[in-house]
């Protein structure tokens, strides 16, 4: 099993992405072994689009869970079709995401946390 972590690096110890569609990095990891790979988010400079185009990426590479910051309405609906846990309100390292989801202390959301259009410069509303 696989889940995926939006980071601002490409390792472990990396701070978690608060965006999803224009987060730096999507860490998917096996919560047991702890192996990961790393893929940089070529959506991050998206005119529009980023959320959708994210969420199918990470639908690709078939994961159970992501864990974020934040998810618009669009990445939200893309990632929910699939059948993807959609955990929002993740801080700390992607490591300490980990350990968070292992214990079962990060509960999925049942809504978008940000309005589309968040991870623009010049738009960081929350939903």
């Amino acid at each position: 099993m696989k889940i995926c972590i939006t980071a601002q690096g490409n390792t472990l110890e990396s701070d978690i992405d608060p965006r999803f569609g224009r987060c730096k990095y999507f860490i998917f990891v096996d919560p047991d072994t702890l192996e990961f790979e790393a893929v940089q988010n070529q959506n991050i400079e998206a005119m529009g689009g980023a959320g959708v185009q994210s969420g199918q990426l990470v639908t690709s590479k078939q994961v159970k869970a992501v864990l974020t910051g934040n998810v618009g309405p669009n990445a939200f609906q893309t990632l929910q079709a699939a059948g993807i846990e959609v955990i929002t309100g993740v801080s700390g390292t992607v490591k300490e995401a980990i350990e968070k989801y292992e214990k079962g202390s990060v509960k999925p959301t049942q809504t978008p946390s940000v309005t589309s259009k968040f991870g623009l410069p010049g738009n960081q509303k929350q939903g």
